[in-house]
Formats: C-alpha cells, structure tokens, sequence
C-alpha cells in the first residue's frame, strides 16, 4: 500500500495522538517520512496539510499490515517542518531530534527501509485475533509501554530489592 496522507486531525481520544500532535495535527505513520516530491511545496509552506502525500509504505497481508517503511526524510528543514506542523517549539524540536538535525548537515544521503513485524507475523500463525496477544511490550490506553523510559536510574528501594550497593 502506498499513497499514506502525512498528517491528519488528533483525535482528542487518543492520549498519544494528544501529546504528539499539540496543534492539532500529527502524523499518520511515521514522522521521520519525506513528503513525496509533489507534496514538499506544500509541506515546507505548512499548507494543505491534510492533501500532503508521504513516501510511505505497507506490506499487508490477509488485511493485515506485517511490514512498513518509508523514505525517510534527510533535509534537516524536512524534519524540522514535520514536528513544526504538529506545533513544537524549536528548543522542543532540538531537544528531541536535534541529533538527528545535525548529523544531516554532514550530508545524510537519501535512503529507506522496510521493517517486518514478526509479532504480526506471529500473530496470524498462531489465529490470534489481537496483535496484544504476540507483542512483546503492548502499549497501555495512554501510549506507554513497561520499557518506555529504559533504561532509567535504579531507585534506592529497587537497588535494595536485588541486592545491589553502588560504590
């Protein structure tokens, strides 16, 4: 499948799209996309967000999708564009993908992948009817899974739980 609409309203339902899409508008697939050559005017203008075409794409199988991918984006106005749209603040934008912004100053070729999903995979082997079923880190309601924040400091309580004194 092919032709994915980059951006789309938040649904104010949804806790991840809320907090992803702070002006209204997040991604529909993947963020680190490129608009497709048609798109980018209207990408870089911030205009026409909801007829802004990606470079993205899905393998689907028996209606399911068990790959995904994209050409990613490796303009670094591209990236900044994109979490702009969704409404961050530049400081926000470095903090999260300034990175990224830099190293695509040394001059990042275009490039893409695909990635299969072998819990997808996994679960139309096993005739589960629910991805839940085979992943291994399954998103709570509110977007958070139990390794989000790994790795993180250990708390004094849990250091004492397994035994362990820093020195």
């Amino acid at each position: 499948m092919v032709n994915f609409p980059f951006f789309k309203k938040v649904d104010q339902k949804d806790v991840a799209e809320v907090r992803d899409g702070k002006s209204g508008w997040t991604f529909t697939h993947n963020p680190f996309s490129s608009p497709t050559p048609e798109s980018m005017q209207d990408h870089q203008n911030g205009t026409n967000l909801d007829q802004i075409i990606t470079a993205q794409y899905d393998l689907v199988c028996n209606g399911y999708e068990v790959g995904g991918g994209s050409i990613r984006a490796h303009d670094p106005a591209v990236l900044k564009q994109t979490f702009k749209i969704m409404g961050y603040s530049d400081e926000e934008i470095q903090a999260s993908v300034g990175h990224m912004l830099e190293a695509f100053k040394l001059g990042t070729p275009p490039h893409g992948g695909i990635a299969f999903g072998l819990d997808r995979l996994v679960m139309l082997l096993s005739h589960e009817t629910s991805l839940k079923e085979t992943i291994a880190f399954p998103m709570s309601s509110t977007g958070h899974t139990a390794v989000m924040d790994a790795p993180s400091a250990a708390s004094a309580e849990q250091l004492k739980e397994l035994g362990i004194r820093l020195a």
